[in-house]
């Protein structure tokens, strides 16, 4: 008798058991409680536009409404320690431009946009630290 179960992967090799994507979505769902707690709404969630077939689009994260009525666009990084620069250091000017082109088609739902800030999440291990306007659009 044939079975599936033997052709399934395990575990990717030295990860810890979980995956890539598993570890990304617990890092944005610790994130958001941590957002949520302090009075922000979650508005979307990884929020994805299309460039074109070949060039590379953009991703948000979270995209939450902060108490006063702001946007915010929230990246999450995660890195399981600070070495090597850290969670934080990780968003170079590729990642910020893609993030930017995301909000920039997520604003054209409003006629007159609200006012709004690019936020960033780092956790390193069991540290979280939220930087509010980690960068801007210019």
């Amino acid at each position: 008798m044939f079975k599936w179960s033997a052709f399934k992967s395990g575990p990717p090799q030295g990860g810890g058991g979980e995956s890539r994507q598993a570890r990304g979505a617990e890092a944005e769902q610790r994130a958001l409680r941590h957002l949520q707690a302090q009075g922000m709404r979650l508005l979307e969630r990884n929020y994805r536009v299309a460039r074109g077939p070949h060039a590379p689009g953009g991703e948000i994260d979270l995209i939450l409404q902060d108490p006063t009525g702001s946007l915010v666009f929230v990246e999450v990084r995660a890195r399981r320690s600070a070495s090597h620069g850290g969670a934080a250091a990780s968003i170079g000017a590729s990642k910020r431009r893609r993030i930017l082109l995301a909000a920039q088609h997520y604003l054209q739902r409003y006629r007159q946009p609200p006012p709004c800030r690019f936020d960033v999440v780092a956790i390193d291990g069991a540290q979280l630290l939220w930087l509010q306007a980690a960068f801007d659009a210019g």
